[in-house]
């Protein structure tokens, strides 16, 4: 078998074992203890390049006639072949997974060589699958190749990206009130539920009472009261029992607001911003202070979406050079995509960590 329909099977069942090998209480079990990786990196360095690590017995290209002498036929893959193989199919391969590797690729190749010999390296199902795989190879390698050409990335370049988009890397300290767009219906007994036309009503003066409410709220935020007081007037206003959530939100950045909320970081220190309305409630921010995340510590971060920004170009125009055509009435018509449900915001979301977009 050709070594890339061979690397394609390996790539395949060696995932399937992480994962189920990562997944099973049996695994857990066995998992070797601390320090017992670092030791076997340490006696596999001490291997010369050209010692034996993988010996198959039985196995050979030419078997002998004589059957006699057939404990004589062996295949030896030295450990100089084997890392070379490794560094193909997945460099950087963790010593854990070697011995995995190493016992799929032998029974890979004793079963290769068995269909051979019954010559089903012959005919057209072989041939396409050889094309698939073949494919898939070249496919992986252009990807590791952009990945690599993408992350070719300067100092000069870096920088230039940061005082490119400074407005990115400002953090601010923010509080923030959110106000329901309507009221907790009241609980009512089955016989008394309301018709439809009341409860169409009783909504409506509910949103109305809540943006009454919310414009109330905003003018004494104006004025200096109490975000965390507010924001428990807000929801005792909306009648729901459970405790309101935090106003504060920590250090926050542009990106990690919604985008119909991140003008609030062009606020001042000390600034209110206007009332903020989407499909679920209304949104009162105060910044109390901002900086600016220095170039040193966000060229991780620069370098990374640089990469990945890069990548999705190369990736996009290849993909656009391109573009395939599939006849609706062999494959049928296009499915129509699943909506998103709308989902409500969480009212005060954790400080999140400053990490590449």
């Amino acid at each position: 078998m050709p070594r890339y329909g061979l690397v394609c099977l390996l790539l395949g069942t060696l995932a399937w074992g992480q994962a189920s090998t990562s997944s099973t209480p049996a695994a857990q079990k066995t998992a070797p203890p601390p320090g017992a990786a670092q030791n076997q990196e340490s006696e596999a360095a001490n291997v010369p390049p050209d010692a034996p690590v993988i010996t198959i017995t039985g196995l050979c290209a030419t078997p002998p006639a004589d059957k006699n002498a057939a404990g004589d036929c062996k295949t030896v893959i030295t450990r100089a072949q084997f890392e070379k193989m490794v560094d193909a199919v997945q460099p950087g391969m963790p010593a854990r997974m070697r011995r995995q590797f190493a016992t799929r690729y032998a029974n890979a190749l004793v079963m290769s060589e068995k269909g051979e010999q019954l010559g089903l390296d012959k005919g057209p199902d072989y041939e396409e699958h050889m094309k698939l795989a073949r494919m898939q190879v070249l496919s992986q390698e252009l990807n590791k190749t952009l990945q690599e050409k993408a992350g070719e990335i300067s100092d000069k370049d870096i920088e230039d990206y940061y005082h490119s988009n400074v407005s990115k890397f400002e953090q601010a300290e923010l509080e923030r009130i959110y106000v329901p767009k309507t009221q907790q219906a009241p609980e009512t007994e089955p016989e008394k539920k309301p018709s439809e036309a009341e409860e169409q009503k009783r909504t409506e003066a509910g949103q109305k009472a809540m943006k009454a409410e919310t414009d109330k709220l905003h003018d004494q935020a104006v004025s200096g009261a109490d975000f965390a007081k507010l924001q428990e007037e807000a929801f005792q206003v909306a009648g729901i029992k459970s405790g309101s959530p935090s106003t504060s939100m920590g250090k926050m950045r542009r990106s990690m607001l919604p985008p119909d909320q991140a003008s609030v970081m062009d606020l001042k220190p000390g600034e209110i911003s206007s009332v903020i309305a989407d499909q679920n409630g209304y949104f009162i921010y105060r910044l109390k202070s901002k900086d600016t995340i220095p170039l040193e510590q966000a060229k991780d971060e620069i370098r990374g979406t640089l990469r990945s920004q890069r990548f999705q170009d190369s990736m996009k125009a290849i993909q656009e050079a391109a573009t395939p055509t599939l006849d609706e009435k062999y494959f049928g018509a296009v499915p129509a995509m699943p909506q998103r449900p709308g989902f409500p915001p969480m009212p005060a979301p954790k400080q999140q960590s400053s990490k590449p977009d």
